[in-house]
């Protein structure tokens, strides 16, 4: 989806946008050209090509509004099931570890609901009620801490390469001046 939730418009800008079309439309009834209308109401020409075609095609309810994009498909009854599921965990869907990955999740609800997300649907979804993405920390069982400072320590600053100066005449392009 390009703009989150409707659009990213508030109810107060996607009113005002309805207007711009309704001036669009008016403009067109008097004869207006595309070029002058775009201008006046200070849109992109191909904005009012558009509105144009979808005017000659359904009249005035051809270039209304359909409302906010991307509404969500699954209802509150659905919403709670699902959630319910996804705290029984991922084992009890049959997965062999306990991580729920987006591309999991849209799975679950296909198989649960025979409705299809996209990965980045149902991620959305998640989000839209509260769930957030996590991530296990994964550290080796012979991980020895104090092994790796000393590596940091004394090791690391000799096996790093050394870094320029930053005086005059330090660039490998440039020779000191000679006196």
């Amino acid at each position: 989806m390009r703009y989150a939730q409707g659009g990213g418009l508030t109810d107060v800008e996607r009113a005002a946008r309805e207007r711009v079309r309704r001036q669009a439309v008016t403009r067109f009834e008097a004869g207006g050209k595309n070029r002058e209308i775009a201008a006046t109401l200070r849109v992109s020409q191909r904005s009012v090509e558009r509105w144009r075609r979808q005017w000659r095609e359904g009249g005035h309810a051809g270039v209304a509004s359909k409302g906010p994009p991307g509404r969500p498909r699954l209802s509150d009854a659905q919403m709670a099931r699902l959630e319910r599921e996804l705290e029984h965990g991922p084992l009890t869907q049959g997965w062999a570890d306990q991580r729920w990955t987006p591309a999991r999740v849209k799975t679950m609800i296909g198989r649960l609901f025979h409705v299809s997300y996209t990965v980045e649907g149902t991620w959305r979804l998640l989000r839209r009620y509260g769930w957030s993405w996590q991530h296990p920390t994964r550290r080796a069982i012979e991980r020895d801490d104090d092994a790796v400072d000393v590596w940091k320590r004394e090791v690391w600053p000799r096996v790093r390469a050394p870094r320029r100066g930053t005086e005059p005449g330090s660039s490998s392009r440039t020779k000191p001046a000679s006196r």
